[in-house]
């Protein structure tokens, strides 16, 4: 609108086409289903879509974790042009129970925090003065990002590790994933903890559990 990236909120529609992975289709395939449930039998279904979740307990880590712990361990040389909507995991859970408790029957909640849209140059800027680790100066263009993802999994197909970018997370960030959790806020009362404070938790978390690098509790 005019230039200006607009939030997405419940009523905005996608195709299965335009998801980036198996995973993610899986989730849209069930949520379809769920409603389908709900509108044909009456079940009582209600929706919750979370965000970016960033906190502590990250264990594996999940992907937005992970992000974390490359930029703590200096794995972030660079950054795409991209952007999440950032939600700390404690309000994410809050916000299942919530939404079971008052959530309207059939409908979706999108379960992230108001001021947490951010791109990933903003997100590192945060991460640099929570961390006094530098955030990277440059940015990969999406095409240099998409060739190193396609060597990354080659490589990762040899050796059995993970690869260090995957095709479907380079084609997920061509797109900024900005949403509008207000009705959430409104209905459900979602707490909104600010995504500083997430951020801030999870470095605490990951430093404490041994993911840094050289980093004695």
């Amino acid at each position: 609108m005019n230039g200006r990236i607009v939030p997405a909120n419940e009523s905005a529609t996608i195709s299965e086409d335009q998801l980036a992975c198996e995973y993610k289709r899986s989730k849209f395939k069930a949520e379809g289903l769920a409603l389908e449930f709900f509108t044909k039998q009456g079940l009582p279904v209600v929706i919750v879509n979370p965000s970016a979740p960033v906190g502590p307990g990250d264990v594996k880590p999940t992907p937005t974790g992970q992000i974390i712990v490359d930029f703590l361990n200096r794995r972030m040389p660079a950054h795409l042009d991209t952007g999440l909507n950032w939600v700390h995991v404690r309000d994410v859970a809050v916000g299942h129970i919530l939404a079971a408790e008052k959530g309207r029957l059939g409908e979706r909640y999108i379960l992230g925090n108001v001021a947490g849209n951010w791109t990933l140059q903003e997100t590192f800027a945060v991460l640099e003065k929570i961390t006094g680790v530098p955030a990277p100066r440059h940015q990969v263009p999406y095409w240099l990002a998409l060739g190193w993802a396609e060597i990354s999994e080659a490589i990762a197909r040899f050796t059995g590790k993970a690869p260090q970018a995957t095709l479907a997370g380079v084609r997920m960030a061509r797109h900024k994933m900005w949403f509008d959790p207000n009705k959430a806020v409104r209905e459900l009362g979602l707490p909104q903890t600010s995504p500083e404070q997430a951020f801030a938790d999870a470095v605490a978390w990951f430093r404490a559990n041994a993911y840094v690098r050289g980093h004695k509790n």
